[in-house]
């Protein structure tokens, strides 16, 4: 049976995976395409239905992204959101021009109950805007089905062809009532079952990877994160004993995490998992000595990581599948899905370079978002303390240190982490927020500790809510709590005399410290 899909064409918008991520949340399954991708791609793909995201520009400015009028042709239900609803008049013969008043944040949108869209949504309903421009003129065909004070075309529709505008944002959760409204185009004008879900995704995964690999010897990339415990523990359940988990220790992990992560997949684990643990410490501070520019440190330790993992397959023997723990935003962000600017690199997302010696890569996990994966887990049987562990990059604290990684400072920050990391548990935090971490800044200053004058680090504090960490918000942690942080950290962390506190959303920021 061919699974139902709804397809997000990327204009560029800030919000285009979290418009995928709300319409997973109605069990649809749903990816990102850029408004590049041929007509006959998109068609071949069958999808139930075609979400126009936002984007940054003006559509009726020279050279402004597009698309052809034949996309609201080919009978598939479309729901043009903000540009992507711009995008929708202007070729369809309606006019788009420079709004006499803007429209940004949260704004009250009168709607009408007779369309689809909002049949049970308030008749006065709070709506997330962002634009300067508006539709002055719809396309033929199309009835205004909502409006503000200063946009007459709020939302627009030709139900006949099951074509749909909406100037809003209704996949912010500040659009109060944007689910439903979601839900309504993808479950009854696309007709989707909602059928996807993650039990059916995890027993159609392991079906998969075992008909994939047949016979073949499987070699995971294990570093002990949520997303490759989560990969590895899939795989075993698919392959057995033909899996080998390398966990690469490159000494750039939290306190104490390497033989955590031996004591859980190891021999004595309760995951009986063929598991070499390699020490590569020195080896990877001695190939990041100098370095400072974060872009280049990912590579290096990228690329450290597959050397790595080919010496052992080599010990091993033949290898034909490297598994990867790569999550639907590692894609996304690289570069790699939809119409977004490469924000950073990933180890894991791109392939293999040609002198190694794997068939194929398996990343099982490519089209999950991190809260997806997490269910994934908990389906899989893992242990929610496992499951529900702190983020933790690819590249470890390499990226959490700015400036040079030497022995020291990972000393520094390891101490510091773990010291905020318990107290966030102690106050009860620790389930509430979406991420924390410390971070060592590159900056040294002056202080005074007894009567003795010091001259050393900051360190800076992170801790963000977000729900599909594309998007992030500083978390409001009590006072009180930063201050024992703070205290216990400047007495008890050899090294630093200053405590930071990171209140950058993302964007513009990311949630990393780099």
């Amino acid at each position: 049976m061919e699974q139902e899909k709804v397809l997000v064409i990327d204009f560029g918008g800030q919000y285009n995976q979290l418009v995928a991520r709300r319409v997973r949340e109605c069990n649809v399954y749903c990816e990102i395409y850029s408004y590049k991708t041929d007509l006959e791609q998109i068609r071949a793909m069958n999808p139930r239905g075609i979400i126009l995201t936002g984007g940054p520009d003006s559509c009726y400015v020279e050279g402004a992204a597009t698309c052809g009028r034949e996309l609201f042709e080919m009978g598939i239900p479309v729901l043009g959101l903000c540009y992507g609803a711009q995008v929708m008049m202007l070729v369809l013969g309606g006019r788009v021009e420079k709004a006499p008043v803007r429209e940004y944040g949260k704004t009250m949108v009168t709607v009408d109950n007779t369309s689809v869209l909002f049949s049970d949504v308030k008749q006065e309903t709070v709506c997330w805007m962002s634009h300067f421009d508006y539709i002055s003129q719809m396309a033929p065909g199309f009835r205004v089905t909502a409006h503000t004070a200063d946009c007459p075309v709020a939302a627009a529709e030709n139900r006949e062809k099951n074509l749909y505008a909406i100037q809003f944002h209704p996949e912010v959760l500040h659009t109060q009532e944007g689910t439903k409204m979601l839900h309504h185009f993808v479950r009854t004008i696309c007709g989707c079952g909602g059928s996807w879900r993650m039990d059916s995704f995890v027993k159609d995964s392991v079906l998969a990877i075992r008909e994939q690999v047949g016979d073949g010897k499987v070699l995971c990339a294990l570093s002990g994160g949520v997303d490759s415990s989560v990969a590895a523990v899939m795989l075993a359940r698919a392959v057995g004993s033909q899996l080998t988990c390398v966990f690469v220790d490159h000494g750039l992990l939290r306190k104490n995490e390497g033989d955590e992560v031996e004591e859980v997949f190891g021999a004595h684990g309760p995951y009986q998992l063929n598991f070499i643990r390699v020490n590569a410490q020195e080896r990877f501070y001695k190939r990041l000595a100098g370095v400072t520019e974060p872009e280049q440190k990912r590579k290096i330790i990228g690329e450290e990581f597959i050397r790595v993992f080919e010496e052992e397959a080599k010990k091993i023997g033949a290898v034909d599948y490297l598994v990867q723990g790569t999550i639907y935003p590692d894609v996304v962000e690289s570069g790699l899905g939809g119409e977004s600017a490469v924000i950073k690199s990933h180890h894991n997302v791109g392939g293999l370079p040609d002198c190694v010696d794997f068939k194929e890569i398996i990343e099982p996990l490519r089209s999950l978002f991190k809260d997806e994966v997490r269910k994934a887990g908990l389906e899989l049987g893992i242990p929610e303390h496992l499951v529900y562990r702190q983020p933790f990059p690819g590249p470890g604290l390499g990226i959490r240190i700015i400036g040079e990684v030497t022995q020291e400072k990972v000393r520094i920050v390891q101490d510091a982490d773990a010291i905020y990391r318990e107290e966030i548990v102690k106050a009860g935090l620790d389930r509430t927020i979406g991420q924390y971490f410390a971070a060592l800044t590159n900056m040294r200053s002056v202080g005074v500790m007894g009567d003795e004058r010091t001259y050393d680090y900051a360190v800076a504090l992170r801790a963000v809510n977000t729900i599909d960490f594309m998007t992030a918000e500083s978390a409001e942690i009590p006072w009180e709590v930063l201050q024992i942080v703070m205290s216990r950290i400047i007495n008890e962390v050899r090294g630093v005399n200053r405590v930071f506190y990171d209140l950058t959303s993302k964007p513009p920021g990311t949630i990393e410290f780099e």
